[in-house]
C-alpha cells in the first residue's frame, strides 16, 4: 500500500471526527477549512449527484440549465453565431465575439477561445458541419440549454452571470461546479441550493423509487464529503 503524502495526512486529520453524511452547510465549511490548510490555489467546488433514473429511456434523460446566483468566480467567454442586428445585439449585451460566416470560418480553422456558444435558430444550419468538433467539446448550441434562441441578449447575460448546464451521464450521474472555495460559505450554499432545487424540479414523472441516490460535495484537489439525500429538499428551502 502506498504511503500517504503530507497533504493527504493533513486532510485525514482535518476530517477525523467529522460526521458523514453531513449537512451541506457543514460540508461547505469543512471543505473551506481543509482547502485553506492544504491548498495553494483557489479550488473549484463541485457537486456530484447520482440519480435514480433509467438513462436508457428517452423521457428520463435529464439536461437543463440554471443560473447560479453568486456566479462561478471566473470570466465566461461567450461567442454568438448570429447575423446583422442580432450580432450587434449580442455584442451590446457583452458577447466576446459575434457574427456569422466569419466566426464560423474562425472556428473551422481551430479557434476555440470561448466557453459558451450561442446561436440564433436561422444560423444553426451553418453550424452543422462543425457538429463533430463542437459536440465532443460540449459547445454545440442546443434549445434545451437555451443556447439556440432569438433572445441573444438574455442568453449572453445569463452565460456571463453564471449559467451552468447539468446533464445526467450514462451512469445517471450529474457533475456540476458551484463556485470557488474563496467564495463565502453563504454564496456557496446559495449556489448549491439553486442547483439542487433545479435538479429536483427536473425529476422525470416516469422515474420511480428514490430519485436522489447520493450527493457529494468536493473540491478540485480535496476530499469528497457525503450529504444525506433525504435532507436535501428540506435544507435548500432555507436558501432558495
Amino acid at each position: 500500500m502506498s504511503k500517504l503524502t503530507k497533504r493527504q495526512k493533513k486532510m485525514e486529520e482535518l476530517l477525523e471526527g467529522f460526521t458523514q453524511p453531513s449537512s451541506a452547510v457543514d460540508a461547505i465549511n469543512k471543505l473551506k477549512e481543509i482547502s485553506e490548510a492544504v491548498s495553494k490555489f483557489d479550488e473549484t467546488v463541485e457537486c456530484h449527484m447520482r440519480l435514480g433514473i433509467d438513462v436508457k429511456r428517452a423521457e428520463q434523460q435529464i439536461r437543463s440549465t440554471t443560473v447560479l446566483p453568486a456566479g462561478l468566480g471566473k470570466e465566461v467567454r461567450v461567442c454568438v453565431i448570429a447575423k446583422g442586428a442580432k450580432a450587434t445585439e449580442a455584442k451590446e449585451a457583452g458577447a466576446d465575439e459575434a457574427g456569422a460566416e466569419e466566426v464560423i470560418e474562425k472556428i473551422s480553422g481551430g479557434w476555440f477561445e470561448f466557453d459558451t456558444l450561442i446561436a440564433t435558430p436561422d444560423c444553426m444550419g451553418m453550424l452543422g458541419k462543425l457538429g463533430r468538433v463542437l459536440g465532443p467539446k460540449g459547445l454545440m448550441p442546443n434549445p434545451k440549454t437555451g443556447t439556440v434562441t432569438m433572445d441573444v441578449a438574455s442568453a449572453v447575460k445569463d452565460a456571463k452571470a453564471g449559467k451552468v448546464e447539468f446533464r445526467a451521464d450514462k451512469q445517471g450521474m450529474i457533475h456540476v461546479p458551484i463556485g470557488k472555495i474563496k467564495f463565502s460559505a453563504e454564496d456557496l450554499m446559495k449556489n448549491y441550493s439553486t442547483l439542487a432545487d433545479a435538479i429536483l424540479r427536473a425529476k422525470p414523472s416516469s422515474a420511480k423509487g428514490t430519485y436522489l441516490k447520493s450527493v457529494f460535495l468536493t473540491t478540485t484537489m480535496g476530499p469528497s464529503i457525503k450529504l444525506d439525500p433525504k435532507n436535501v429538499a428540506a435544507e435548500i428551502k432555507e436558501h432558495v
